[in-house]
């Protein structure tokens, strides 16, 4: 066993208490965000000690995740977001659990690149990725389009308008791969190779 059985035990009770939580708040919606499908395969990947899957999630999720940690850490000792996104942590309107739960977002990157050095790196994980948004992110433009989910109808959670909504999807689906997975996997390749890691 590679991984700890406390890790995995405490991410599947925390699983538990999490996706009741933010089904009651948010909708079965919701958890197509690429942050909420991680977290479930985060817990598989965990019990399956899968370069593969922890992988995958490292290339979809490792920059964001990183982001939201920046600006939450910006709004808590500043009082200013540096670029938008937690402000609903601060909304005294949302259950206090449900704002507690979500600070999973802040233990994501430190985890996934823990795993990958344990583990070691699987180079497939950025094509899975992209085949994830493929498949998700017109799911997100035509569900319950006025919720923007992983900003399939605009950046930042605002319905764009500069050009035909098709086109923007078109190219969220050639851009974010491009620019946000492959750049990621190349990151991790060469962390890897600094670590001296195997990578798949």
């Amino acid at each position: 066993m590679r991984l700890p059985l406390w890790l995995k035990i405490v991410w599947t009770v925390w699983l538990a208490a999490w996706m009741p939580l933010y089904w009651k708040q948010y909708g079965l919606q919701n958890f197509l965000f690429f942050c909420d499908i991680g977290n479930l395969l985060i817990g598989l990947a965990l019990w399956l000690e899968s370069p593969l899957i922890f992988s995958w999630q490292a290339c979809g999720l490792l920059l964001f995740q990183t982001l939201y940690v920046v600006d939450l850490a910006g709004a808590l000792l500043t009082g200013r977001h540096a670029f938008g996104g937690t402000e609903y942590m601060f909304d005294s309107g949302i259950p206090l659990p449900v704002r507690l739960v979500s600070l999973f977002h802040v233990v994501t990157p430190p985890l996934l690149l823990w795993a990958i050095r344990r583990l070691g790196y699987d180079r497939r994980g950025w094509k899975l990725q992209t085949l994830t948004a493929w498949i998700v992110v017109p799911i997100n433009y035509f569900w319950r389009p006025e919720l923007d989910v992983n900003w399939a109808r605009g950046p930042f959670f605002r319905e764009q308008h500069w050009m035909p909504g098709p086109i923007y999807l078109l190219g969220y689906l050639v851009v974010v791969p491009l620019f946000i997975y492959c750049p990621t996997h190349l990151f991790l390749r060469w962390l890897t190779r600094k670590w001296k890691l195997p990578r798949g």
